[in-house]
């Protein structure tokens, strides 16, 4: 082989060979190095709220192993949470962790984040693009469990209504269809007697609602709600008309309220959102990120837990 012909071979491998490191093959991106993880929330990180559980897990877990945490709190605010982020690129940070405050507003951030190499590992909310890993409760299965409790303990030819969450959010869709396929399917006998197009996740949703079926209604016997906010105002508006005794209801979060019906009996069950294993789940994507490799992209699912009076300790916070 000529001089000439040799030179353009090795031009040629180290082409490829640069192009394929640009492009993150073989490895995780971002800075495997550092030891800095940005933590982004929609919501404040300070209560007893979901998003308030759900960094005490990370924070502790990713600690323990000796990642530094900085946490972000865009208040509900997408414009803020954009900022938020941009500057978080700037710290080039072993990764970005995302609870995003609107699923479309953070995509173009996100797809900088994949140009920069750092990696986004999104949770609690949905992300309209770009490339991430998003951990998230299983919703589907919890619903099934809402459903499977329903079908084991409601009598033949009971009646339902059902208070959708927010259709705009995937989880919403999600419980309904698992709720559905584990107890309606299975159980024919069983009447749905009302289910809402789509509700905003709050007590007052579930009052309105409820209010009007029970004027449709003279028999409801099973309450079942996306939430346990939802559910809640359906059982006060039937325990302010008398009419909560021997109805069962359940909902999803393990809300201090509900959990506080469940522990007296006069509501039936909830299902909690696993945020220590959804912790644990998030920094293990961190130490896949420290080794250098690529994270997976998609969901990683993790399950949720049904909670009755029988394993209320399971969810005092």
């Amino acid at each position: 082989m000529s001089r000439l012909k040799k030179s353009v071979v090795f031009f040629l491998v180290l082409l490829v060979t640069v192009s394929l490191c640009a492009c993150g093959i073989g490895g995780g991106g971002g800075n495997p190095s550092s030891k800095k993880v940005v933590f982004l929330s929609h919501d404040s990180i300070e209560g007893n709220n979901i998003t308030g559980q759900l960094f005490r897990s990370v924070k502790s877990k990713a600690e323990a192993e000796g990642y530094e945490i900085e946490a972000f709190n865009a208040d509900g605010n997408a414009n803020l949470q954009v900022d938020q982020f941009n500057d978080a690129l700037g710290k080039s940070p072993l990764a970005i962790i995302l609870l995003a405050a609107d699923g479309d507003a953070v995509v173009p951030s996100i797809k900088k984040a994949n140009e920069m190499g750092i990696p986004v590992i999104a949770t609690n909310r949905d992300v309209n693009g770009g490339v991430f890993t998003n951990v998230i409760n299983d919703e589907k299965q919890g619903g099934r469990l809402q459903g499977e409790y329903m079908a084991k303990h409601l009598p033949q030819g009971a009646t339902v209504v059902y208070l959708t969450g927010d259709m705009a959010i995937s989880g919403a869709g999600d419980r309904w269809e698992g709720f559905k396929e584990a107890c309606l399917d299975k159980r024919p006998d069983i009447q749905l007697l009302a289910k809402t197009a789509t509700g905003d996740w709050s007590e007052a949703d579930g009052i309105k609602n409820m209010t009007l079926w029970m004027k449709m209604f003279p028999k409801i016997d099973a309450v079942v709600a996306g939430n346990d906010n939802m559910a809640y105002g359906g059982y006060l508006a039937l325990k302010a008309n008398g009419r909560a005794d021997g109805v069962l209801f359940s909902g999803v979060d393990a809300t201090d309220n509900v959990l506080k019906q469940i522990e007296a009996g006069t509501m039936s069950q909830t299902i909690m959102q696993d945020l220590d294993n959804v912790g644990a789940a998030i920094v293990e994507q961190l130490k896949i990120a420290s080794s250098g490799q690529k994270l997976q992209e998609g969901n990683v699912l993790v399950p949720l837990v049904g909670i009755t009076k029988d394993n209320i300790a399971k969810a005092k916070h």
